[in-house]
């Protein structure tokens, strides 16, 4: 099953063709993020910004995709409209198993389309399609056309689109996935709007060999019952994240109204796992090659007056839009979330960043910065309405402020004002006020996100203040992302993925320096990552907390306003000294 080299394909899409390209360095980059990178440096620039035609858009699989359980992730590569930087963003679904059976490592698109265009791609084919019929259209709406004009393989198919918001250059905008994932964050569905491309159609008909023997079949028996028989993962499956809703209320550690609260003891029981399994869960899903099915789906109806019709729609719901959708909007019923998420998924905007983007125009609203000409609506925590029709403003940019917004919640607070109670951490917060080693890693993180390290978890368990103990979680804990998002693993597995089993998982697929790759491969990828977003701009100094992170309480007490801008430091100095 292995093979020496990567096959990628460029689509250039200024010309409609493509090139299949045979790329050396499988045990330096291993797959996934490392490999991202590796092409990146080879097809992209660090210094033309981020909308110019010669910057890639990049999907890229790992060594163990398809060979093994809940290695479902792709990961996308680019340079990010919200921060001109070079970035990845991750999303299950299909996609992943969709390249491995078109036998592809990589798919990079460069150039511009000179009509919005869907790409299709498989195994033994590849075409270009004019669907400028498509534009302004939703991802619903655009997704139900993509699939009847796509020559059938829906078991091994996988469609990729873009809504209103990537066409109009949201720095939030993202690419549906499947229906109910998504690249969510940092903007990837503008990278692809601004390369004219309304979707991509990618269909895994072909097949790839697995080792013959019985070594590859007990090791994957193994990881099967480590992935379904642990307590572990059934959560992942029963209530899912939003059991985390309830826990973290009671920790005094989830936002609420732009975070002017950490905690609502009567609000959190409209909102928490066990409300939405028991009111609005409809089925689970699962993302392919996952036998673990933690996708929550849940169900809103609409009622046209025209005619007394009902219509019912399925929404994908986790932790993070929840939260962003739900408490940091005040709102406190389950199916007024599901309502909310509805829109943002209708116009394709990343939910987080959506919803605390509108909890500072609410409050922004409040003091008199802004007005309804601005937000068109009056917006007012608990609103759901509202929210619901502010959505759609803001996906669609409606008017100048909404596309200001769009750009980042301290953008448009630079221009109106609101900057100290803007919750951005490096961009727009996910759900998790814990506390100082939380807010300086997200803020300072690859990805900006919760997962660039295991922060959140921590503190919820440590409540001493030492800083170098800190700091050395921090750098500490990230190789060994790295190296999961390079094979690509889905990080809920990072308990079983443990380096033996990913050492064991090699070794059976034929990979002679299985040893060297656990052993050094995370830190090199690492580095190789850090060095391209320094290299594109990042400088951690210009990170600047907004005030109300340091105003907060939770579980450990008031935030040590000290403390977090010395872990600050310290974390990004010692990032600076990964690329020195």
């Amino acid at each position: 099953m292995k093979r020496d080299w990567f096959r990628v394909m460029e689509v250039h899409a200024d010309s409609g063709t493509c090139t299949i390209h045979k790329i050396e360095g499988r045990g330096e980059a291993v797959g996934g993020s490392g490999l991202a990178a590796l092409l990146f440096e080879k097809f992209g620039s660090v210094s033309e910004p981020w909308d110019s035609e010669s910057q890639p858009f990049i999907l890229a699989i790992g060594p163990l995709t398809g060979a093994f359980p809940l290695m479902s992730k792709t990961v996308a590569a680019f340079k990010s409209p919200y921060h001109d930087q070079y970035t990845e963003s991750h999303a299950g679904g299909r996609s992943a198993l969709a390249l491995r059976f078109a036998d592809l490592d990589a798919l990079v698109i460069t150039g511009r389309a000179k009509k919005l265009s869907c790409i299709e791609i498989s195994s033994r084919s590849f075409s270009m399609k004019d669907v400028s019929f498509m534009k302004g259209m939703d991802v619903q709406e655009g997704g139900k056309l993509l699939r009847s004009m796509s020559a059938g393989g829906s078991g091994h198919r996988s469609i990729l689109r873009i809504g209103p918001s990537g066409e109009v250059g949201s720095a939030i905008a993202c690419v549906n996935c499947d229906t109910y994932r998504h690249f969510g964050r940092l903007g990837a569905g503008s990278v692809l709007g601004a390369k004219n491309i309304k979707g991509i159609i990618i269909h895994g008909d072909g097949g790839f060999d697995i080792p013959r023997g019985t070594g590859y079949k007990k090791l994957f028996e193994k990881i099967y019952q480590g992935v379904t028989g642990t307590t572990m993962m059934k959560k992942y499956h029963s209530l899912g994240t939003p059991a985390n809703l309830q826990s973290l209320d009671d920790l005094k550690s989830l936002p609420w109204r732009n975070l002017q609260q950490t905690s609502d003891p009567e609000g959190i029981k409209g909102v928490n796992g066990q409300r939405f399994a028991d009111d609005t869960l409809l089925r689970n899903g699962a993302c392919s090659g996952c036998p673990v099915g933690c996708i929550h789906i849940g169900f809103v109806r609409e009622k046209f007056s025209r005619d007394n019709r009902y219509v019912y729609r399925q929404i994908a719901y986790d932790y993070e839009p929840v939260f962003a959708c739900g408490t940091m909007l005040g709102i406190t019923s389950a199916f007024d979330v599901l309502n909310v998420m509805d829109v943002m998924e209708k116009v394709s905007v990343d939910a987080i960043s959506g919803g605390v983007m509108l909890a500072w125009a609410t409050e922004a609203l409040e003091r008199g910065l802004i007005t309804e000409k601005e937000t068109m609506i009056p917006l007012s925590f608990g609103n759901a309405e509202a929210y619901r029709k502010a959505a759609w403003y803001l996906g669609t940019g409606a008017n100048s402020f909404y596309r200001l917004l769009g750009q980042g919640t301290l953008k448009a607070a630079a221009g109106y004002g609101g900057s100290e109670f803007a919750c951005v951490l490096g961009q727009e917060m996910a759900g998790y006020a814990t506390g100082e080693l939380y807010f300086a890693a997200q803020s300072l993180g690859f990805r900006h996100s919760h997962l660039d390290t295991g922060a959140y978890a921590y503190e919820q368990k440590h409540n001493e203040k030492d800083l170098n103990r800190a700091a050395d979680f921090l750098i500490n804990d990230e190789p060994g992302r790295c190296l999961l998002t390079s094979m690509v693993a889905c990080l809920f597995s990072r308990t079983v993925y443990v380096p033996e089993i990913l050492y064991d998982c090699l070794s059976v697929l034929g990979y002679e320096d299985a040893g060297e790759i656990v052993e050094n491969g995370g830190e090199r990828i690492r580095r190789k990552r850090w060095a391209l977003r320094f290299a594109t701009g990042f400088k951690p100094e210009d990170i600047v907390l907004p005030k109300r992170f340091y105003s907060i309480k939770t579980w450990k007490g008031p935030v040590d306003p000290e403390f977090l801008d010395a872990l600050k430091r310290e974390y990004g100095e010692r990032l600076k000294e990964l690329i020195s």
